[in-house]
Order: structure tokens, then sequence, then C-alpha cells
């Protein structure tokens, strides 16, 4: 059936849509042009011979191309019809050969990424394995050092003398850390070779006489005091009350860092030192100000403030150090406590301070176990900083306060009224502030926001049309919906 010509000079109904459509290949008069088309091209069997058709079409179509690009489409379509199936088949195969090209590097770089990712959260899992082990090693070394100390004051009280002896035994810090890098290093180095090495810590000469006598007297004295003093304070309070005070070292290290070393101003950790002042002001209230109980409590804070102060003056003078070059230091204080420290006890002894019958009567095994497990924290401590995250350490420390109470309770030495529990909690809250990073206020600010906007977009998920989502599934189909204006 013929449609009459309409003034806009679209003939037919195929015409019509075809414009409204907006197929790029129209253009007036196609459907009746496509028609004629049509009608002049023969299908020959494959195989076969057939250039009249070829003929045919290239008259038909020189007439209609104006330009390039709309002959184009036009040719493109009956070179299709004329071609049958195997041209459908050739395009595909060309098709998926591209796809395929263009795939291949987007596949190896996700499963790059799934790699890397797997890499990663592996040695998350293996940090905070290590961690848990550190935790309990760092917290069980400094527990047990404590009770042996309290379990050898029952028979031999020589506080000093026990410090110097457990001091000595720094000296096996860096041989402990060159059998570890004799077994795990893929290239080793000679003893001295690896010493001199490690001794670049105090400076760029390495470790001279000078150096030696400048560098590690203040640092040894400084050690020296620190344990002497916690021992002195566990003949008057028990190993909890002094563990817990001696966790007030952190803000001490804050306060003298800000003072001395102009450190960043955090206002949390000025609250978590005044908590530590209260923790100790209560701790003395704890037995009504009793004589034996507020000395005790000056020893621990001095033994904590003592700590500070080695702290702050090793990171002024000497900066950061790696294990190895920790290793040396601890070891070199351990070799000058040997030597200029040694005269110490031996005047002690001499003048009945410090004095014992004989040294077979000595308690060596207290004293061997007290300087051995003395010696393994400080290994721990400088190890978890290699193996794990530094704060794990920290908590390992204070973890040492539940544990000595624990033992003091199956002990039966020691019995928790409110005020001393109170002033136990007060302190380890305030070191656990301690423990804040500095950018800790913007790093909770970004976790709150993630949150809302998570949120959010659940809210807008639960919240969308459904119409959205079957018109997805149309397009995915393959069906378009065209609009009506």
């Amino acid at each position: 059936m013929d449609v009459k010509a309409a003034p806009n000079g679209v003939a037919t109904i195929e015409d019509r849509i075809l414009r409204i459509t907006g197929y790029y290949g129209y253009y007036p008069g196609y459907s009746s042009q496509k028609s004629t088309s049509r009608s002049s091209v023969t299908r020959c069997k494959p195989g076969a011979n057939c250039p009249s058709s070829h003929s045919s079409i290239s008259r038909q179509l020189s007439p209609l191309s104006v330009t390039e690009d709309s002959s184009a489409p036009i040719l493109e379509l009956q070179s299709r019809g004329s071609s049958g199936v195997c041209g459908h088949r050739a395009e595909r195969q060309n098709r998926s050969g591209d796809d395929g090209t263009q795939t291949h590097p987007e596949n190896s770089s996700q499963g790059n990424r799934i790699k890397a990712r797997c890499l990663s959260c592996t040695s998350m899992v293996l940090k905070a394995i290590w961690g848990l082990l550190i935790i309990l090693s760092v917290s069980s070394s400094w527990v047990g050092t404590t009770q042996i100390v309290k379990i050898t004051y029952k028979n031999f009280y020589c506080p000093f003398f026990m410090t110097w002896f457990s001091t000595n035994w720094n000296i096996m810090f860096f041989p402990v850390y060159y059998s570890g890098h004799l077994a795990t290093a893929q290239e080793k180095q000679s003893p001295m070779k690896k010493f001199r090495e490690c001794s670049r810590i105090f400076g760029e000469d390495g470790l001279t006489l000078k150096l030696f006598l400048k560098r590690t007297a203040p640092f040894s004295i400084l050690w020296t005091l620190t344990n002497y003093l916690y021992l002195l304070a566990l003949k008057k309070l028990t190993a909890t009350d002094v563990s817990a005070l001696f966790c007030c070292n952190k803000a001490f290290v804050f306060l003298l860092s800000w003072i001395v070393l102009k450190d960043r101003f955090m206002g949390v950790r000025i609250v978590a030192a005044i908590m530590a002042i209260t923790g100790i002001v209560m701790m003395a209230y704890a037995d009504n100000f009793h004589a034996d109980s507020i000395i005790g409590v000056a020893f621990a804070v001095g033994s904590a403030s003592t700590s500070a102060l080695y702290k702050v003056l090793f990171k002024m003078f000497l900066g950061s150090a790696n294990f190895g070059e920790a290793a040396h230091f601890v070891s070199t204080l351990g070799f000058f406590n040997l030597i200029f420290i040694s005269f110490t006890p031996v005047i002690l002894y001499f003048t009945k301070v410090e004095h014992w019958s004989s040294f077979a009567a000595l308690p060596w095994g207290c004293l061997c176990g007290m300087a051995g497990l003395w010696l393994a924290f400080n290994i721990l401590v400088n190890v978890g900083v290699v193996l794990t995250y530094p704060i794990l350490i920290s908590i390992g420390t204070v973890l040492s306060v539940p544990g000595n109470a624990a033992v003091d309770l199956l002990k039966q030495e020691v019995i928790f009224n409110v005020v001393r529990l109170a002033a136990t909690t007060i302190i380890c809250i305030g070191f656990l502030l301690m423990l804040l990073p500095e950018e800790w206020d913007e790093i909770t600010l970004r976790f709150i926001n993630s949150l809302k906007e998570k949120k959010s977009e659940e809210h807008v998920d639960d919240i969308t049309d459904p119409s959205v989502c079957l018109r997805s599934r149309s397009r995915a189909l393959g069906t378009v919906s065209i609009p009506l204006a």
C-alpha cells in the first residue's frame, strides 16, 4: 500500500520512523531507494559467482552517496545482506578477538591487585600474631622479674648488688643479636665488621675512648638508678603497686619531651599526666600515708622519673636507633658497669651496708633468674619494635600490672581496698591515653565521617525507585525504551 508524500518530504511510514528514532543512515527517500535496491539485488548460492549483483549494488549506490559518512552505513548493511551468515561469523570472531586482547591486560592487573592485597593481609596477620606473642612475653618477663625479686628479699636483701649483677648481663645483648644475624641474614658479616657498623650510633668515627666515657657514663648512671630505685620500692610496697607506679614514666616522658625537646603539645596527654599524678597521690593515701608507703611511692616515682630522663636524653643525643645499634649500646652499658661501677658493691660490702656471709650462701638461682628475665625483657622490647607495632610493647608493659595483681592475690600478699584499686585503674588509663597518636582527633573524625557516609549510602539504596532496577535490567537484556515526547 502506497502512502502519499507528506509536506516535509517524508514519503513512507518507514521514513517517518527512521527520522523519529534518529537512525544515523537516514535520508529522505530512504525506504523507496531501499525497496528498489532490494529488488535489484539477486541472491546467489555460496561459492557461485554473482557479478550482476555487485554491479547492481554499485549502480544503485552511486547516485545516493552524497558524502562518505552517509553512504558508509548503507554499504555496510547491503554487503551484510549479500554475504549471508559467513559475514556475521567473521565479524563476531574479529570482535571476540579484539575483546580478548583488551580484557587480557585488565585480568592480569586485577590478578596482581589481588595478590598484593593477599600479601598485605598476610603481613598484617603475621604482625598481629607476633604482636600477641610479644605482648605475652614482655608482660610475663616483667612480672617474673618483679616476683623473683620479692622472693629473693626473703633471704637476701642487697638491692645494689642485685642491680649491679643484673646490669652485667647486658653484655650478652650484642652476642645474642649477632647470633640472630647469623641465623637469619643472607649476607653474613664478621663480628668486628658488624660491631663497627653498629657503633655508628656514637658518631661517624664509631666508638672511641672519649665517646665511651662521655656518652656511656650518664646513661649507665641513669640505668643503674632506675633499677636500684625500683628494687628499693619493692621492699616497701607490693609488686602490683610498684609496677603501677612505674607506668607513670610515660607521663614523665611526655612532660620532659614537651619542655626539653619542644615536642607537640597535646591536651589528651596533659590529662593523662594529671591522671598519673592523681594515681600517685591516691596510692600513697591507700595506706593512710604510712611512712613505709610514702617512702615506697617516692622510690617508685623516682624510678619512673629516671627512666623517663634516660629516654629523653637518648632521643636528644643519640636519636633513633635500630635493633643492632640498640644491642651495641646496651652491651656497652654492661661493659661500663662492669669496669667503672664494680667498686660500689665492694665498698658497700666492706662497710657492711650490703653484707653476706659467703659467696656460697648467695641465692644464685634467684639472682640468675632475675638477671636473665631482665635481659629477656630488654631484648623483647627492642625485638618487638622490629617484628610488630611499637604500641603493643607498651601494652605488654601495662599488662604487667594485672599480672602482678593476680600473683599477689594468689600469694595473699595484698588486700585491694577501693582507694588502691581506683589509683591503679587511673594510672593504667592514663598510660593508655599516652599511647594515642598525635593525629588521634583527625583519625577519629575521619572514622565518624566514613560511618555517616556508609549510613547515608545505605539509606539512599533503600529508598531507590524500583523502576530504575527494571530499566537497568531491560537494558541488560538488550531492549531500549524510546521516550515519547
